[in-house]
């Protein structure tokens, strides 16, 4: 297809407004047993009266098709758009697992290398939670200029920040540099947890959309075990803690680098198309060539074609009025954010943060030893979880979101409960602690670890998605410093088994959550999980 018939077939997307002369009635039919959605009855009344049949015209015919085509795409091209945010995963990973490495050899009189070794546990726990706190601000800024800047220039200034976070770290003359390190390092997780699940999943297609994303928390997983071993080889070096940061810095380089050389979101072209900010033609045009990149030569001859079907889909559910910031907690922007939220309060407050604080210790009463095998204990660990998330990469696309999540989670239940009787009954059989906890951990990897952020990055409308997706995000980190603050205090006062059979019953809600309110997204578009799911 030559330039001047796509820009035709551009053209006559201007008919899309269209849309909006009609009244369109919706109803929703059935949903099925896997709360899959299908049918939409619409009723379309053209106020003009113009039509042939009269002034009433009736159709069974949904505007989201029930069932579309496979996107054509390249394997090769569809690499890049996936490594290079996921990247940010990884350093998010890293930062996780160098840290709790760098926290024991900062504090060594011998090996940190600094005349202010004698931390407080205030002053440790500022330092723990430094990146905590910087994502959480991150997020901020995120709901602020994230729609404005959109997905690939946030994931450059991401890295950017985490270029500087780590060099501010790693060359730190006294412990307030430290933190500002550490707190600019963190407003880089925030970013790239915002940008990089939503810039993934505007950029796959959509039959890989769930494997991508899901990548992308084994990146983070890959990142916590690189951390763990990198950390456990500079932590018997004097000024060790500064080489586990001074390592990473190449990681950001390569990122931001790679960031520039992407496309924009085509998705997020179109909004601004359909939204008057910019050129009209030269934003369309510019959504052709990044689909082009994105797709490889498969698409040649069908980009524009393919940015037609996604205007009119994205006309056809409203996307072509600016979004207000009421809208966010109204109607289908109300439903998504209950689902994402829900999502992400339940991956916290289910005990996540808790059990691997508490893993050390579990697996000491199994014989370990704490000074020789704490660190390879943290490996472990991350071990099961990498070979989890990459169970959950394989199967979510061919099993869906909903049976991983019912099933984990179940899993999840057993073992917090068995966890707590371990505490309350069975102090004296380590081997139930030990088997409660790896299936905690791989439990939780093949269901709330990699959808909770499938799901938050797939289900918002793309007028709201950025402020939408910001918000999870700002649950999700600061839901986990709020339970990990928590979780000594309680346990002091309810004892270990309680807290965990605690935990227990928190998940047992959050199955009725998922089984009632978290819809199938397997095999949609992001233009049919708004219409079909919302």
């Amino acid at each position: 297809m030559g330039f001047d018939s796509e820009k035709q077939s551009i053209s006559s997307v201007g008919q899309v407004s269209n849309f909006s002369t009609f009244e369109i009635g919706v109803s929703f039919v059935s949903v099925n047993l896997d709360h899959s959605f299908w049918i939409w009855d619409s009723e379309f009344t053209n106020p003009a009266g113009d039509s042939s049949s009269g002034g009433i015209i009736s159709v069974k015919e949904p505007l989201i098709k029930e069932k579309h085509c496979p996107e054509n795409y390249s394997v090769l091209a569809a690499i890049p758009p996936f490594l290079f945010p996921a990247l940010g995963a990884l350093l998010f990973g890293y930062e996780i697992g160098a840290t709790s490495c760098a926290t024991i050899s900062i504090k060594s009189p011998t090996l940190s290398g600094v005349s202010w070794y004698n931390l407080s546990s205030v002053d440790v726990g500022i330092f723990t939670s430094g990146s905590l706190y910087g994502a959480l601000l991150g997020s901020i800024v995120a709901f602020t200029v994230a729609d404005n800047i959109g997905r690939r220039k946030e994931l450059i200034l991401a890295a950017f920040l985490y270029l500087v976070g780590a060099i501010v770290t790693a060359i730190a003359p006294v412990f307030s540099v430290l933190i500002i390190g550490r707190v600019i390092y963190g407003i880089g997780i925030g970013l790239t947890m915002h940008a990089a699940p939503m810039y993934i999943a505007e950029t796959a297609p959509s039959q890989i959309r769930g494997r991508m994303i899901s990548l992308k928390e084994f990146s983070t997983v890959l990142g916590m075990v690189g951390g763990y071993g990198i950390g456990s080889f500079w932590v018997t070096v004097i000024s060790g803690w500064r080489y586990m940061y001074a390592t990473i810095v190449p990681l950001p380089v390569i990122m931001g680098i790679g960031m520039c050389c992407l496309p924009a979101s085509p998705r997020w072209l179109l909004l601004r198309s359909l939204q008057g900010k910019g050129n009209v033609e030269n934003l369309q045009q510019a959504a052709i060539r990044s689909l082009r990149r994105l797709r490889g030569s498969v698409v040649a001859d069908s980009a524009a074609e393919q940015v037609n079907e996604i205007l009119v889909e994205l006309s056809s559910v409203g996307e072509d009025k600016e979004a207000t910031l009421g809208e966010l907690f109204q109607g289908k922007c109300l439903k998504a954010l209950t689902i994402a939220g829900g999502l992400v309060l339940f991956q916290q407050i289910t005990g996540q943060p808790s059990v691997l604080y508490y893993a050390a210790s579990i697996l000491q009463t199994a014989g370990f030893s704490a000074a020789t095998d704490a660190t390879r204990i943290s490996i472990l660990l991350g071990l099961l979880k990498l070979v989890m998330t990459g169970v959950a990469v394989i199967v979510i696309d061919r099993l869906g979101r909903r049976p991983l999540l019912l099933g984990g989670v179940s899993g999840m239940v057993i073992s917090l409960f068995l966890l707590g009787s371990y505490y309350i009954l069975y102090n004296t059989v380590p081997a139930v602690a030990v088997v409660a906890l790896l299936l905690y951990v791989g439990c939780y990897q093949i269901s709330f670890g990699p959808i909770g952020w499938l799901m938050i990055s797939e289900i918002f409308p793309l007028k709201l998605r950025g402020r939408g997706i910001s918000i999870a995000v700002l649950v999700n980190f600061g839901t986990n410093a709020l339970v990990t603050f928590a979780f000594s205090p309680l346990k002091e006062l309810l004892g270990a088994g309680v807290l965990f059979c605690g935990f227990g019953v928190i998940c047992v809600l959050s199955l009725f959550f998922i089984y009632f309110i978290v819809p199938e997204t397997k095999g949609l578009t992001l233009e049919e999980i708004e219409a079909k799911c919302l």
